[in-house]
């Protein structure tokens, strides 16, 4: 039946919105070192924007500590430049050879705001569930319109896609919840 199908590519974008909170909650600095914190960074390499995993090797030699190991000697500086006006909040130690971005321990403050800031995102990703159903919605009550589908039909589709839905809000509130314990893990 082509109605599970038509389900099926919604559930999809939903989906969608859950790796796209997934991404964002990797980029939240938990305390410890995590190389997706640099994630969103480019720096300048021969006039192009380039994400930095792009251009050097990155390891965590310890729970509270990245190196990053650029390929040509040249982007060093662009490196560290990038991570200084980045939203880090991390201050990069240049040796010559590598930067070095060191973690302090989260304050009680900082873990607030950064809890704050899993919550917006949480709330962004409902959002976006919302809007796909929403979308949802609107192309069923075309269908039914044009006579595409049967009332019956429509409020099967209906109920299923509100048990999809449910279910993502379900997940992306799991989701925030475990992120916000991580960060008051100490």
């Amino acid at each position: 039946m082509e109605l599970k199908a038509e389900l099926k590519e919604f559930e999809d974008k939903m989906q969608k919105a859950k790796d796209f909170l997934n991404g964002q909650f990797d980029a939240v600095r938990a305390g410890r070192a995590n190389a997706a914190v640099l994630n969103g960074i480019t720096v300048d390499y021969y006039g192009t924007p380039t994400p930095i995993n792009q251009v050097a090797a990155i390891s965590v030699p310890d729970p509270r500590s990245l190196v990053i190991s650029p390929w040509d000697a040249s982007v060093l500086k662009g490196i560290e430049k990038a991570i200084l006006t980045s939203e880090l909040g991390i201050n990069p130690q240049n040796d010559g050879r590598v930067i070095r971005l060191v973690f302090p321990q989260l304050t009680e403050e900082r873990r607030k705001e950064l809890a704050k800031q899993v919550r917006k995102y949480g709330e962004d990703a409902k959002v976006a569930v919302r809007n796909v159903r929403r979308d949802a919605m609107d192309k069923i009550k075309k269908q039914l319109k044009a006579g595409e589908i049967t009332e019956d039909d429509q409020k099967i589709l209906e109920r299923d896609l509100q048990k999809i839905t449910d279910e993502n809000i379900k997940d992306i509130d799991k989701m925030t919840e475990a992120k916000e314990k991580e960060l008051f893990a100490i």
